[in-house]
């Protein structure tokens, strides 16, 4: 009862707008005071939790995504998609999906992707005659890219509270990321097709952005950021370095490429990115901290296996626990945010998933498929409300094809993966991770 009152504490908490962080301080001084812990003794294991080498990815890709954005990245990879796409109708929205499919493949936050493929993008895009509200929530689903496509940072913290392997979480995701994407492709392509009218305006603005340097400039600017994806996840799958080597390996390649290469990346905004990554990385770990704690009271209380038993007394029927389990997963993502989900909520329904023959690996894939529904579900809705910001429109324009393209795309996608394990575990297996 005590930790049903801590998560609807956390829940309320958050939708009163406290910072997540100190939402998650408070939730652990109920617990604390319901259960009557030693703090001494917790905060002993909280710190020990923290010391982790595999954490230590966590700070170099946010600094290498926040580079990548103030280095030229996005905009040389936005160059490369439009052109590939050239010549079709809903062609800029599908270099858009595909934009932050690569972004998300290198930076490995959905954050990094919003601002920076939103603020290049979102004139363009209107001026070709897209809606800003489509093009905020096409931009907020497809920027999640980077939680499915690895590298990812809410895998890292996943497998960090679950003690998964980060390279299995990695590979487990990929093909659900894959689908995702061609989903979005294939909805952009049926919904343009009625919604861009061939006006004297929009094929002026098409006229106005053809690139003047061809596909061939466009190719060779763009090259350095796409070897970034090839060499991190080909050094990762191939055995040559573990993910935290990879993220100080994306960092060093984003410092090269900006200062070096592109020459996009200058002190002062070398300074800014340190300072931002900081900031994040900062509410990251001060979040991680108060969770492990939190999740050391509800373990040491038996609330997991105290909930396995009450999900099992209501059904022993694996397809509707399954189907509960992705309903109570985009609940919680539509009022609480993806950290919170994947820290807090994901490991504590860890035991029902194994109890029932879910395979850990998988049950990683499922989390973060339902961290794309919710991060763009009202009534929080961060990635959403972001992208709405970036692109100049009221929430309330972008909320209705936001819902649409979650029900076509993003929930099918997710139901594929919970009752198609293969689609998860297919890669790890094929590269001996799983």
């Amino acid at each position: 009862m005590e930790a049903l009152l801590g998560i609807l504490l956390l829940m309320a908490l958050m939708i009163f707008g406290v910072p997540v962080a100190w939402s998650f301080a408070g939730v652990l001084m109920f617990l604390v005071w319901a259960y009557d812990i030693n703090t001494s003794t917790l905060l002993l294991q909280g710190f020990r939790s923290l010391d982790s080498v595999i954490l230590l990815a966590l700070p170099l890709f946010v600094l290498a995504g926040y580079l990548m954005q103030s280095g030229g990245v996005a905009a040389r990879l936005i160059s490369f998609m439009s052109m590939a796409m050239r010549g079709r109708k809903g062609g800029l929205g599908a270099a858009l999906i595909g934009s932050s499919g690569v972004f998300g493949a290198i930076s490995g936050t959905a954050t990094a992707a919003v601002a920076s493929i939103g603020t290049i993008m979102g004139d363009p895009l209107a001026a070709r005659g897209y809606p800003r509200g489509y093009t905020s929530a096409l931009l907020g689903v497809s920027s999640l890219l980077g939680i499915l496509i690895p590298p990812s940072i809410t895998l890292i913290l996943f497998g960090v509270v679950t003690r998964q392997s980060i390279t299995a979480l990695f590979a487990a995701t990929i093909v659900p990321g894959l689908l995702l994407m061609f989903g979005l492709m294939i909805f952009n392509k049926i919904v343009t097709a009625r919604m861009l009218v061939d006006t004297p305006e929009r094929m002026a603005a098409i006229s106005a952005q053809k690139s003047p340097h061809g596909p061939l400039r466009a190719t060779l600017q763009a090259l350095p950021a796409l070897m970034m994806p090839v060499v991190i996840l080909g050094g990762i799958y191939g055995g040559v370095f573990t993910p935290t080597e990879a993220a100080a390996v994306a960092l060093f390649m984003a410092i090269l490429i900006g200062f070096f290469i592109y020459r996009d990346l200058t002190l002062t905004r070398f300074r800014q990115s340190l300072v931002e990554a900081g900031e994040t990385t900062g509410t990251i770990i001060l979040i991680l901290l108060f969770s492990f704690m939190i999740g050391r009271i509800m373990v040491a209380e038996s609330v997991p296996q105290e909930l396995t038993e009450a999900v099992t007394h209501v059904t022993e029927n694996k397809i509707l626990i399954l189907l509960l389990v992705n309903a109570f997963l985009i609940f919680v993502g539509m009022i609480m945010d993806d950290l919170s989900v994947t820290v807090v909520i994901a490991p504590l329904m860890m035991p029902l998933m194994v109890h029932h023959g879910v395979d850990p690996v998988h049950y990683a894939s499922i989390v973060a498929c339902s961290v794309v529904i919710g991060a763009n579900s009202p009534p929080v809705a961060p990635i959403l409300y972001m992208a709405c910001r970036i692109g100049k429109v009221s929430i309330h324009e972008a909320v209705k094809p936001a819902l649409k393209i979650i029900f076509y795309v993003a929930l099918p996608v997710m139901l594929l993966v919970t009752f198609f394990p293969e689609l998860s575990l297919f890669v790890p297996r094929l590269l001996g991770l799983h």
